[in-house]
């Protein structure tokens, strides 16, 4: 028995046999040859006006996961700007201090400076009350003599002041009827006393005078002119100023 034999044209699905035919008779009737191959790509190709349908996954839309940051790597932002405001906020910080320390080192020494003129003059005027005091005796009344002297002294200067009077000068005096009168030299033309400050601080102070001494006893025939140069060191007490040192230039 015979087998009918079924004719094909081409090779290929007829799905795709039937694309080409139609796109050889479009070409027929344009008048130009189409390839194959364009035909059947503008046959799968959507035509203007018709809405090409897209069949949804099967578990629904699912976006793709976006990345995660590194561990290790920095997120990317804007710059802080804490360190900056931190570096600021210290640099504040010391300027501020060395301005408050200046103003205290100034303070400090605008006040120290206020003091020590202050105690020149105070020193200085003691000094010129005490002079005439310390440095001059009568004979005939040395108690009274020493006990003023004492008042304006102070310290180890007090206490040996009234040793060197009581074992050395009233002896002497009494023997010898000794008179002493002490006073600060002044110009001839009547200026002001011959007296200077050398040294000050608010609770010290070196005082240089001239003095004149005028010397009387038996053991001279006529009173005796001596012209000194004292230094006298001053010390601020809760009495005032008074006398720590004298020495003899």
């Amino acid at each position: 028995m015979a087998n009918p034999t079924s004719r094909t044209r081409g090779n290929g699905s007829p799905a795709r046999r039937t694309m080409t035919a139609a796109a050889r008779a479009a070409a027929k009737r344009a008048g130009r040859p189409v390839r194959p191959e364009r035909a059947a790509l503008q046959e799968t190709e959507p035509s203007p006006g018709h809405t090409l349908l897209v069949e949804p996954p099967a578990k629904g839309r699912q976006d793709p996961p976006e990345p995660e940051p590194a561990e290790d790597e920095p997120e990317e932002g804007p710059p802080s700007r804490r360190p900056r405001r931190n570096a600021l906020t210290t640099i504040l910080g010391v300027v501020l201090v060395a301005a408050l320390t200046v103003a205290a080192v100034l303070g400090w020494q605008y006040r120290e400076g206020r003091q020590a003129e202050e105690a020149r003059g105070e020193a200085l005027a003691a000094a010129r009350t005490a002079a005439p005091v310390v440095l001059s005796y009568d004979y005939r009344h040395l108690g009274r003599d020493f006990a003023r002297a004492r008042a304006l002294l102070t310290g180890h200067f007090r206490d040996q002041y009234g040793r060197t009077t009581k074992t050395v000068v009233a002896p002497t005096a009494t023997k010898y009827h000794g008179v002493v009168k002490a006073t600060v030299a002044t110009p001839a033309d009547g200026g002001a006393p011959a007296v200077s400050v050398v040294s000050a601080t608010p609770d010290k102070a070196v005082v240089l005078l001239f003095v004149n001494q005028v010397t009387d006893s038996t053991q001279v025939p006529e009173p005796r002119l001596d012209l000194n140069r004292v230094r006298m060191t001053l010390t601020r007490t809760s009495g005032g100023w008074k006398v720590s040192g004298v020495d003899a230039l």
